[in-house]
């Protein structure tokens, strides 16, 4: 059976390419909002989080309805740390929009997506959007979208896509760029052409497959699922077929559809629908929904394994507990299993009491779930980011990375250095002719840490850096690490403008005057490799011969603020990140400056 009244369809893309905006016109453009409803921008971005960076972090999905068929359209992320979210929405969709920006061209993420979407044979519709941008090149950006479905072995039907071209902030489409047209209806057409329609036996075994989980303050938990077979409806028993095999009978209190950004009753849905069920506890991603009589699982979502970890601990500084309103490790424990059920990609080692090693995609996934919980009142401390090794026919293998890089033509020399220097091998390097060269290395995940901060200082933030998982290799030997050593505190109390004024010239500030420290606090960069015990509270001597109002002459060069990635960036094996809802400091693991060994290389 087709139900030939529905799509349902994901739109995947690199960060940044107009995802989320080409969602707001569709919204807009279907008649979802009234004419005269206020409507913010990026409406699907609703995590604080998202509007900040301006990138999306969990997949959502929406429905829009054009000319009474309904298009149920998923959101995902466009940042290869977020992969596991693609996954498993691709489950849901039946064909992909595949955005491109019309200067950019295909990233490393636009590959990871579009191979994914291939394995699954979903139909893919290519959309070139910013057609507007001065340095457009959409010929150029098409071959190199070809050239990838080429790379990826796409079939003959595969390469035999349809293309839009899009202004997504004006919300225009046109299949061909001499048309003049002034809404997205071309996009719409296309979409009910080239998408298939859901099938499935409608009288047969019901199977839903739940790829993502909700929570409503008012129903508990909700399992977001498509419906591959068969019919459910409200007050139905059915079966709940776990990770483990087993099977749990539950009822259907509460059935969902979705119609813009809203969730509406429904008494039930069929093959094809995208619905969320209320009343059924402890249900998972991945989990499927069956008949109670005759169970037959779906194969569950499989994602790509981490690459990255990190040790996510109790804070243990003097400071500990002044500022957090989760401050123990069964708070921490308790927070973590919690991510588990809702993302993937996740996975904890809680074999130790008080700290636990969580292992992810990427330094971003990590930083993201960390800066969430410091903004709901979790107080931590987190280790350098570490790579996954793995041991394959008796050698040690590490994860590796395609990092595509693009700069201005004059920083091409020092940011080939620098990836040289992390074991980075050039693989390609193309000028396309309007100033900027783009270069992709393979290089070690390990070398990626602390990189981006560097790369955006050497090419004074106008270089763009994308990279994405591509596979094992054997070790491949020491990377230096940060050749630079740490100012740190040697005792406790306020800083003073006279001692952090005669510091200057030692290294970089983290601190300004009148802050709080504590022994073994990092209050700076030293410009030598080693680190350096010091003195910030220190005041000048009053004398009868000078007052000590003459510190208000002292002028400090402005500290250098670090955010929470340019801290997980920055630190060494011996150092630590202490995270609370108001600070983030950097701290020796063993404070006493009398039991710290001391630092005889830099590079390891």
């Amino acid at each position: 059976m087709k139900r030939e009244n529905l799509r349902n369809i994901a739109i995947i893309a690199q960060v940044d390419h107009g995802k989320t905006t080409l969602v707001d016109g569709l919204l807009r453009q279907s008649g979802t909002f009234r004419a005269n409803e206020r409507v913010q921008e990026r409406v699907m971005d609703n995590i604080d989080l998202e509007r900040e960076r301006g990138i999306t972090i969990m997949a959502k999905n929406t429905a829009v309805d054009y000319l009474g068929t309904k298009i149920n359209i998923i959101d995902t992320p466009g940042h290869a740390d977020f992969g596991g979210e693609v996954e498993r929405t691709l489950k849901m969709v039946d064909g992909v929009l595949l955005l491109v920006d019309a200067s950019e061209g295909p990233l490393p993420q636009t590959r990871f997506v579009l191979k994914k979407a291939l394995e699954l044979n979903l139909p893919p519709i290519i959309v070139v959007n910013k057609i507007d941008r001065p340095d457009a090149r959409i010929q150029d950006v098409l071959n190199e979208v070809y050239d990838l479905f080429i790379d990826l072995d796409a079939t003959e039907d595969q390469l035999d896509f349809p293309i839009a071209y899009t202004n997504a902030k004006l919300g225009t489409a046109k299949l061909d760029l001499k048309e003049e047209n002034t809404d997205l209806k071309p996009l719409f057409e296309l979409i009910l052409k080239t998408i298939p329609a859901p099938q499935g036996d409608e009288g047969g075994v019901l199977q839903l497959l739940v790829t993502n989980i909700d929570y409503s303050d008012y129903v508990g938990r909700l399992a977001i699922a498509r419906v591959f077979s068969g019919t459910v409806k409200v007050g139905d028993w059915v079966a709940v077929v776990n990770s483990d095999g087993e099977t749990v009978k539950t009822k259907v209190t509460q059935l969902y559809g979705f119609q813009g950004l809203d969730r509406i009753d429904i008494k039930d849905a069929s093959v094809g629908d995208i619905v969320a069920l209320a009343g059924i506890e402890g249900i998972n991603i991945g989990d499927t929904i069956t008949n109670v009589e005759n169970p037959k699982p779906l194969p569950r979502i499989t994602v790509d394994e981490p690459t990255i970890s990190m040790v996510f601990a109790v804070n243990t500084s003097p400071f500990a507990g002044r500022e957090g309103k989760y401050v123990t490790s069964r708070n921490i424990r308790e927070r973590l299993e919690k991510e588990l059920l809702y993302n993937v990609s996740i996975k904890v080692d809680f074999s130790n009491m008080d700290a636990f090693r969580v292992m992810g995609r990427g330094e971003l996934q990590l930083a993201i779930l960390i800066e969430m919980m410091r903004r709901e009142g979790y107080e931590l401390s987190v280790s350098m980011p570490e790579t996954i090794t793995k041991e394959i026919n008796g050698r040690v293998h590490e994860p590796m990375e395609m990092l595509v890089i693009d700069v201005p033509e004059e920083y091409v020399g020092v940011v080939t250095q620098q990836a040289g220097m992390r074991r980075g091998r050039m693989q390609k390097m193309q000028n396309n002719g309007h100033g900027r060269v783009r270069v992709e290395f393979r290089i070690p995940s390990r070398g990626l840490i602390g990189f981006r901060s560097q790369f955006l200082t050497d090419t004074r933030g106008t270089g763009l850096l994308n990279h994405l998982f591509d596979g094992y290799e054997p070790w491949q030997g020491p990377i230096s690490k940060r050749t630079t050593g740490a100012l740190v505190a040697d005792r406790a109390g306020k800083t003073t403008t006279y001692a952090l004024f005669h510091l200057q010239p030692r290294g970089t500030l983290f601190v300004q005057e009148n802050i709080q420290v504590y022994e073994g606090m990092i209050i700076g960069e030293n410009s030598r490799d080693n680190d350096l015990d010091v003195n910030v509270i220190k005041e000048k001597k009053m004398t009868n011969m000078r007052a000590s109002g003459a510190d208000e002459a002292l002028q400090l060069i402005p500290q250098r603020l670090m955010s929470l990635e340019q801290a997980i960036e920055f630190l060494r094996e011996d150092e630590l990140v202490e995270i609370t809802p108001q600070s983030v400091r950097l701290r020796k693991k063993v404070l006493q400056a009398n039991k710290r060994p001391r630092h005889k290389d830099a590079g390891s």
